[in-house]
């Protein structure tokens, strides 16, 4: 077995900051149907309960408790086009990569590195094309490439077939990708960023489920590998 670990990310919240694009879009959706307009801070409750990667299903839940039932593909909908709009003015172009220049590709040549993420295929091609066109990430393991999504350990699993000479380790921002390493039997690394809200909750259930460390940011991350 290759001495070195091959990283794998998830992209929201590790390699992309997406505050004005993921998270605006479930506030702009649940407004939409509700008339209210959640916070940040409710999100990451809900995220921190667990079973909340997906945020289609976390946007109609979200409308739901609210006291408004609409059918699940009408928000799907909903959700999709405040996410890409028109080309020019989707909340997607508002996303930020979050590594320092240089970083990725320090990794990239001792380490490799790899994808494991909840976005549709289109979401990843797009962000990574425009914000990060020259670092290759293989495999990249999306929504549809595996049978089920976190925390099922589908994801980590193809990811140690394809690749089954190279210990993993999993960098993630949500209990579901923790959860995720754990049932994969992988090594995780958890990123709990100092102004994410809950944040203390979030650090205590990385802590439960056995996070090899926990960073504010994967601009740490090449200090503890």
């Amino acid at each position: 077995m290759n001495a070195d670990p091959l990283i794998v990310f998830d992209m929201d919240g590790v390699l992309v900051e997406v505050t004005e694009s993921y998270r605006d879009t479930i506030v702009a959706t649940v407004k939409h149907f509700t008339g209210r307009e959640i916070t940040n801070l409710m999100i990451q409750e809900y995220k921190n309960s667990g079973g909340f990667n997906n945020d289609w299903r976390l946007s109609h839940q979200i409308t739901h408790d609210l006291g408004v039932e609409v059918d699940y593909p009408v928000v799907v909908e909903k959700f999709k086009s405040i996410f890409w709009g028109n080309g020019t003015d989707g909340l997607i172009l508002r996303e930020k990569w979050i590594a320092n220049a240089g970083l990725l590709e320090r990794l990239q040549e001792r380490f490799g590195l790899a994808i494991f993420t909840g976005r549709m295929p289109d979401e990843v091609d797009d962000t990574l094309g425009r914000l990060a066109p020259h670092l290759r990430f293989n495999p990249i393991i999306r929504t549809g490439d595996v049978a089920r999504g976190k925390p099922a350990p589908d994801g980590l699993v193809r990811i140690g077939e394809l690749v089954p000479d190279r210990e993993l380790i999993y960098v993630g921002d949500t209990v579901d990708d923790a959860r995720t390493a754990r049932a994969a039997g992988i090594r995780f690394v958890g990123i709990a960023a100092r102004t994410q809200p809950c944040r203390g909750e979030l650090v205590r259930l990385f802590k439960e489920e056995r996070a090899l460390h926990i960073l504010e940011s994967i601009n740490q991350l090449e200090s503890v590998l």
